[in-house]
């Protein structure tokens, strides 16, 4: 083991399981709810965010950005050479969103597009941006749970259908959660990203029920606390750092640090 890592499981952010598997704990696991009115009697749908709320996401991201500089290795050298980190292949990414905000709520089509222009500039074929995506996309799936999801999951989808509401690309059923789930919802499907009011209405209609009977889980609190406060969800906040509430106006119906926290706070 590391010594990153080591430092990771002193700390209590890092552990592991009887398979050798690493699972990320809530880094502030003491933070309490907070004292906003949450009706738990309302709830007849649960919405969920996925990246950072169900797993870490960045440490996918960089996984999947290291697979697929080894793919360009062998079938197109050229940009392998001119992209040697995975910073790089980020970097070009943030170009693209800057070049083409109309795929700004489809991370699937700016992240094929940006393969594109790589290949593009280095002169190998811009055909295979989609193969090289494919072994991107297939990497991005494999996420490793903070350590409260399962049990969440499994608490959540036996009282209430539950959506996923994403603004990433994480497939919930490749990802092995899809018998969590009622329905997933991403930006791309619904043709608008959180904090927009649209996605998270479509939430609501695919749970079968009115946007005020959805009880509205994530981690951002602008994508997914304002968002779902301004579409009129009920609303938890997941708080796992202990940060202050960011924003002037209305707050979270309740802020946990933990999903355990969240079970707890509806029993």
């Amino acid at each position: 083991m590391g010594a990153a890592v080591q430092g990771l499981a002193r700390w209590g952010i890092l552990g592991s399981r009887p398979s050798g598997c690493l699972f990320f704990r809530p880094a502030f696991p003491a933070a309490a709810v907070s004292d906003a009115i949450l009706d738990p009697s309302r709830i007849r749908a649960i919405t969920l965010d996925l990246d950072d709320t169900l797993w870490p996401i960045w440490p996918t991201i960089a996984r999947a950005e290291a697979v697929l500089l080894d793919w360009l290795a062998g079938h197109a050298p050229a940009t392998r050479a001119l992209y040697t980190t995975p910073g790089a292949l980020r970097a070009i990414r943030d170009r693209m969103d800057q070049l083409r905000p109309d795929l700004r709520h489809d991370l699937a089509a700016l992240r094929r597009e940006s393969i594109r222009l790589a290949l593009t500039q280095a002169g190998d074929d811009p055909a295979l941006a989609e193969p090289a995506f494919e072994v991107f996309f297939d990497e991005r799936q494999r996420v490793e749970l903070f350590e409260d999801a399962l049990p969440a999951l499994e608490y959540l989808s036996a009282r209430w259908p539950v959506v996923a509401l994403s603004n990433g690309n994480a497939d919930v059923r490749r990802v092995g959660l899809g018998r969590y789930f009622h329905a997933a919802i991403s930006a791309s499907e619904a043709g608008a990203a959180k904090p927009d009011a649209r996605i998270f209405l479509q939430g609501a209609r695919a749970a079968g029920v009115e946007p005020g009977q959805v009880l509205h889980i994530g981690d951002d609190a602008h994508l997914d606390g304002v968002g779902a406060l301004q579409a009129g969800l009920q609303t938890v906040w997941l708080n796992r750092e202990g940060a202050a509430w960011p924003h002037e106006g209305p707050v979270p119906h309740a802020t946990v640090a933990s999903l355990h926290d969240l079970r707890r706070l509806l029993d």
